[in-house]
């Protein structure tokens, strides 16, 4: 008996091999994308892939030990070879994501600085890049937690029910498993009806990759660094051999000291053509031409290649969230390097970010500021800010930009004043906007007729690198028609909705910001002789893709720059976007009269709105205004015409 027992160890400990290995070839292509997507977006594709991987493959040897008998039973999560495996892969990747207290958001996780297998050298991988939904979806994953993108997944792709996604982010430590399913319900709405095909596109697919060498001058440098090194440090050892003793007493030995400052090579700049931007389908930061009188600048140009690459400690460096800090992948492109203000400046870009180094007429004082501009287009990459002084700002103008004036969005009837540029794009010191509401200056820009006809847009300077590109949707017709578009806010319409929307962006300023886009979905009239009202949602879209949204009510006023009431706000959200295009606001208001009243008016879809709570019921239709006390909470939610239930954006 005792020898029948010493035999059934080894077989169950071989079944067990056999069930995780057959798992693991089965499953791997979704364990390697169930990593992918849980990693943190702040790195690099590169470097997702490659810890991707990782994790997929050292799961094997934990998923197999979980599946071994033990005396207390099996390790949570090891019902199955594949749960057992997925739950090694998201314990993985949710270590590799998380950031001890106190460590620089700027900088990457710890647990993902240090190599593992697999290795990479000399190339860089990343997925195929996927349309414009992918994209976005891809950026609304970047904003949520990593538990909720591991339970998007695991719900989307793996088709799991709730309960036992829960039981999979319980067993590889998540604490609030129910959290991270309410945060992954939130990325529905990015994703719709299409998450599984989204979620399985080429996009997130971490086994089919691209690869691009490295910068092959930065390699070719970084050996002969290496090289010169090894010899320095040879020649040292043989120094501290023959040096008398006395020699370390008196003087001490100095002791080499690498850097990757140097391995990006001025003289291998990219520099688009003059006219290029005239001749191209993508009008963007690519087809920007190298400008200022100190392009050819090769020690600016180098020095500021080296603070990009392995910034000193000298060199005070920025990021908006969710922008890589780390050395660009391939040689820069030159868009700028001149003197502006008592600065030199430098600005390059990447294909992704955009990097703006400065430094003072000293020497001494450097900086270099990062920003993300990877889905860029005519309006967004109209203009970039080279500096800031007492309260004014000079802006390097895209090649495209024909004719540039000014205008303060709080006196919508005074039309724009001229703004010099010179011949290098640069356009004189123009105010931004300061503390309190006095003005909130603009950019008018107009792009040439050699890529597009009659075409004026709107960009304010919110403190980002890249000033933000201002839209305006008007509000629907009659009856369920389809949805209106975004358009330029330089219509008067638009011009008069943005006069009372201008001073609620404040809290917008430096956040990366893309676009802010007053969308008008639906106008009502007040009882009591109250006059017309407009509601109104104010969108903030990152970078990064998720927005932040302010629901507005414009009741009748006297003045047409009287800021618009703010009746909700919600952060990292879809609302109010091609992929959140319903919404139902509410507010209390007092009539001229002296009585208070619930108003709520919901988007063209809405047909049913119910309010329970300080006061109950329900009307037909897309607006309501009813008698209710001043106090009280009131739970409004709206009907769809699908038959969809529809709760209020951050009340």
């Amino acid at each position: 008996m005792p020898i029948l027992q010493r035999g059934r160890a080894p077989r169950r400990t071989q079944i067990a091999t056999d069930r995780v290995e057959a798992a693991l070839v089965e499953q791997y292509t979704g364990l390697v994308r169930l990593a992918y997507l849980t990693l943190p977006a702040s790195l690099s594709r590169h470097r997702r892939v490659l810890v991707a991987h990782a994790a997929a493959q050292r799961a094997l040897p934990a998923a197999r030990a979980a599946l071994l008998p033990r005396p207390r039973g099996p390790e949570p999560g090891a019902g199955a070879p594949e749960d057992a495996l997925r739950v090694r892969v998201l314990r993985a990747a949710l270590s590799a994501a998380h950031r001890p207290s106190g460590w620089p958001a700027a900088l990457p996780p710890p647990r993902t600085v240090l190599p593992r297998l697999p290795v990479v050298w000399g190339l860089r991988v990343f997925p195929r890049a996927g349309g414009a939904e992918e994209i976005a979806l891809g950026q609304a994953l970047a904003e949520a937690s990593a538990p909720a993108r591991a339970a998007f997944v695991l719900l989307h792709v793996d088709g799991f029910a709730a309960g036992h996604v829960t039981q999979l982010l319980g067993a590889a430590g998540v604490s609030d498993p129910g959290q991270a399913l309410d945060e992954a319900a939130g990325l529905d709405a990015a994703a719709g009806p299409a998450a599984e095909a989204l979620l399985r596109s080429q996009e997130f697919d971490a086994c089919s990759v691209q690869t691009r060498p490295t910068d092959l001058v930065r390699r070719r440098r970084r050996r002969r660094l290496g090289g010169c090194v090894a010899a320095l440090a040879v020649a040292t050892a043989g120094a501290l051999v023959v040096l008398p003793d006395r020699g370390s007493e008196d003087q001490p030995m100095a002791r080499p000291r690498t850097t990757a400052a140097g391995i990006l090579d001025a003289d291998r700049l990219t520099r688009a053509g003059a006219d290029e931007w005239a001749d191209t389908s993508r009008v963007d930061f690519t087809v920007w031409p190298a400008r200022g009188e100190r392009s050819s600048d090769g020690a600016l140009l180098a020095r500021a290649l080296d603070a990009w690459a392995a910034p000193s400690d000298g060199v005070r460096v920025t990021a908006t969230p969710g922008t890589a800090v780390d050395a660009p992948p391939r040689a820069p492109q030159l868009l700028f390097a001149g003197d502006l203000d008592g600065r030199a400046v430098v600005l390059l870009s990447d294909g992704d970010r955009l990097a703006r180094y400065g430094e003072a007429d000293d020497g001494r004082t450097a900086t270099l500021d990062l920003a993300r501009v990877d889905d860029a287009d005519v309006t967004t990459a109209a203009a970039v800010t080279l500096s800031r002084t007492d309260g004014r700002a000079r802006y390097l103008l895209a090649p495209w930009v024909a004719d540039a004036t000014t205008r303060d969005l709080l006196r919508p009837d005074t039309p724009g004043r001229p703004l010099h540029v010179s011949r290098d794009g640069v356009s004189d010191a123009v105010p931004v906007a300061a503390a309190g509401c006095d003005r909130r200056p603009v950019l008018q820009l107009r792009s040439s007729s050699r890529i597009v006809e009659h075409h004026a847009f709107l960009v304010m300077d919110l403190g980002g690198l890249s000033p933000v590109h201002l839209t305006y949707t008007p509000l629907p017709g009659h009856g369920t028609p389809p949805p209106r578009q975004p358009r330029e806010a330089t219509s008067s319409g638009a011009l008069l909705a943005w006069a009372r929307t201008a001073c609620l962006v404040e809290p917008w300023r430096g956040g990366s910001v893309r676009a802010v886009n007053t969308w008008d979905f639906a106008e009502q009239t007040f009882p009591e002789g109250g006059g017309h009202a407009v509601w109104s949602c104010a969108r903030a879209s990152t970078w990064r893709g998720p927005g932040n949204v302010a629901l507005l009510l414009r009741p009748a006023s006297a003045s047409v720059t009287e800021p618009a009431r703010v009746v909700g706000r919600a952060k990292d959200t879809a609302a109010c976007s091609r992929f959140g295009q319903h919404v139902v606001a509410s507010a209390r208001w007092r009539s001229p009269q002296g009585h208070w009243y619930l108003v709520a008016a919901g988007s063209r879809a809405v047909t049913r709105i119910s309010w329970n709570g300080a006061v109950d019921g329900v009307r037909p239709g897309r607006t309501v205004a009813v008698r209710a006390p001043e106090e009280g909470a009131v739970r409004v939610t709206a009907r769809l015409a699908g038959g969809e239930s529809l709760a209020e954006v951050g009340p």
